[in-house]
Order: C-alpha cells, then structure tokens, then sequence
C-alpha cells in the first residue's frame, strides 16, 4: 500500500455500531464488563482506549511497524524510552539536540544516574569510542534541532546492533512521509505528534513506534504505569490530521526548497542550514536515507548581533514568531532564547547556535508571499 492510501486507511475501520466512517471520540474513562474479566477489549482507558488504538495502529503503520503508542507530549515519550534504562545505563546522543531533551537527559535522568554523552554523531568514530558495557542507548535526532545536521541511520545502527545497544530515531522533522528509521534498523521511531503529524497546531502529542515485541511490551508497561496517555480528542484530532500528512508534506518540501535557495542569495544571511544543499556536510547520506529535505531550515546573520535580530523578529507578517512548528502556517522561533534556551550558552555555541540563528518552519502558504515577507522584514 503506497504512503498516501496508508495516511487516510491505515489502523481505521468503520465503527462497528454506526458504520461512521470516521472513528469516533470514545470519551469515556471506563467501560461495562459482563463478568469480571470479561469485556470488549477495553476495561479503563488509561490502559486503552479505542480512538487512541486507532491512531497508535495508524502511526505503527506509517512508520512500517508493528506497535504504537501515544503519549500527552512528546516528552513524554522520551520519558517513557528512558524509564526502560536503569541507573548506571549510558546514552550517547547528539550534541545538537532539542532544548527538551537536553533539559530531561540532564535536570532529570541525570539524577537517577544515567549519564549521557553528547556528540557529533555525523563521525561514526565518536560513537565507536563512547561505547563501554554501560551503554544501552543511543538516542539520534536526523534532522537535528536547530542545526540540521544529518546521522547516518543505517550506520548507526550497524553499531548499535555490533554492541546490543537500542537505537531511538526522533524522526519529528522528517516524518515518516520523508524517513522510515525502522527500516534503516532503528529499534524505536519517536515523534512530537504536535508537529507535522497533527499539522494543525490545535494538539500536543507524542508517540513511540518499534517492530520489536519486548521493546514494545516494555513500553506499553510504561505507558498505562505512569500514565501520560494521549486524549480521546487530541487523538481524532490527529487522526484526522494524518489524512492529509502527504498533501502538507509535499507543500512544505516545495516550499523549503525555493525559501531556502532565496536565504542562500541574500547579502544579509551568513550561513543558511538545510539539507538539500549539496554544499551540505552530508547531504549525500540525506539524499540517501530521505525522499525529501522538508520545510525546516535555520540560518543566522551577517554580524551576529542578538539586538538586530530581535529587531527583525518583530518585522515579519506572515511569519509568526512562536514556539513550535510543523503547522500549516509558517512560523519562526529564536532557539538561544527559546527552544535552546536551557541549554547552557557555551554548549549552545559549541553546536552553532549563536544569537543571530533563526529557526524557520515554512508552512504551506504561497511561497512567493513567504518570500515577500522575507524580503520585507530583511530589508
């Protein structure tokens, strides 16, 4: 079944009782049992609930797995793959990273004793060399978060795999519309399900996919134990999203290529961050393991001053400086102070975000009015 079928059918059926076409809002806390131990499946919806099985078989489904979960955010995904690690466990991950999951890696696991080594994963020699009989996790983002860098999948996870170690993709920025991780042999696929699979900026969500039945069993068990679950109504609202996840895609994949070859030109703008550039440090292994480069780019100004840019935020008008991204609607963030801004400065510049990086989400609008509106606030 190709993407697009799979995006509008994949884990829905007609209700059983109506024939509704749609799943329905199941918003109930728990159901009747006819005898104890007897019922429909479904007993407290914590534990399940049929909206949300829906969308966790449909996200299994986009992502070419096997089990689905979802959670109130996508931290608290995250949690939930660090919660199967024990104390003294080790997890190497990327130094360009989400300023969330630094801020859990180090103000929260970093207490139970899990250590975490941060590095640039592009150069499979770090990863050989942070590897000890401690390590149980590898955790990637690819596209990173602000900076766009570009892992390797299928030769991280040849390593992985060597040393018995998980591998966990958080694939948010790609979406399984561009990046399939199961497939390039990664144990866990997660996303922030508020981005480009919700599309709308109307939910907040997370979700965890694996092929792998103890991985997944160890996940369920943690989902239903700690109790981040994902609404009946967030759940239909992102199952109605997904519907449309390969139309959006396309458009913002169009869109990413003419916004980021406009930034490339303009006399203002240092460096532009984007993976189909092919002056891009690895867009050879991007072309390779994606079906396209998205509508996220970054990209910082000539002079670095963190006054002029704050100064330009405030110029855009179809842009809208917000948190977030992967709605229809475009929008800009500054990561030093907003996403990143956990992330001590120091380690910020190590990674490339300096004060003058802006962080574009380009939505679905016209891309010559996105342009317009560049070139307005850049003037």
């Amino acid at each position: 079944m190709k993407f697009g079928t799979k995006a509008i059918h994949a884990g829905v059926e007609p209700d059983p009782s109506t024939g509704a076409i749609m799943t329905p809002i199941y918003q109930t806390s728990t159901y009747v049992q006819e005898g104890i131990g007897e019922h429909k499946g479904y007993a407290y919806s914590r534990t399940s609930n049929p909206t949300r099985s829906a969308l966790e078989n449909a996200l299994a489904a986009l992502e070419n797995g096997t089990y689905g979960a979802c959670f109130a955010s996508g931290l608290s995904a995250v949690d939930a793959v660090l919660k199967m690690l024990t104390p003294g466990d080790e997890v190497i991950t990327t130094a360009d990273l989400y300023g969330g999951t630094y801020r859990i890696f180090t103000t929260i696991f970093e207490k139970y004793s899990i250590r975490f080594h941060f590095a640039t994963l592009d150069e499979l020699e770090d990863i050989e060399r942070l590897i000890t009989p401690k390590t149980r996790l590898v955790w990637l983002e690819t596209p990173t978060n602000p900076m766009m860098n570009i892992v390797d999948i299928e030769a991280v996870a040849k390593i992985t795999q060597k040393h018995g170690i998980y591998l966990a993709v958080d694939n948010t920025f790609a979406t399984p519309y561009l990046q399939n991780p199961l497939d390039l042999g990664a144990d866990i696929v997660m996303h922030s399900v508020t981005k480009y699979l919700g599309g709308h900026s109307d939910v907040v969500m997370g979700a965890l996919v694996t092929s792998d039945h103890t991985v997944a069993k160890e996940i369920y068990r943690i989902q239903n134990s700690s109790g981040a679950i994902a609404a009946p109504m967030d759940c239909f609202l992102v199952l109605r999203g997904i519907k449309t996840l390969h139309l959006r895609m396309q458009r913002h994949c169009e869109n990413g290529i003419r916004v980021a070859q406009w930034l490339k030109d303009h006399p203002k703008v240092d460096k532009v961050y984007w993976p189909g550039f092919h002056t891009h440090p690895n867009h050879a292994v991007a072309q390779r393991q994606m079906r396209g480069f998205g509508g996220m780019i970054s990209f910082s100004l000539v002079g670095n001053s963190l006054t002029e840019t704050h100064a330009l935020l405030k110029k855009f008008k179809i842009f809208a400086l917000a948190e977030s991204l992967g709605g229809v609607e475009s929008l800009l963030c500054h990561p030093a102070t907003m996403t990143h801004g956990s992330i001590p400065k120091e380690e910020r510049e190590k990674a490339g975000i300096v004060d003058s990086l802006i962080r574009l989400s380009v939505g679905v609008e016209d891309s010559e009015d996105l342009i317009q509106d560049l070139q307005h606030a850049l003037a």
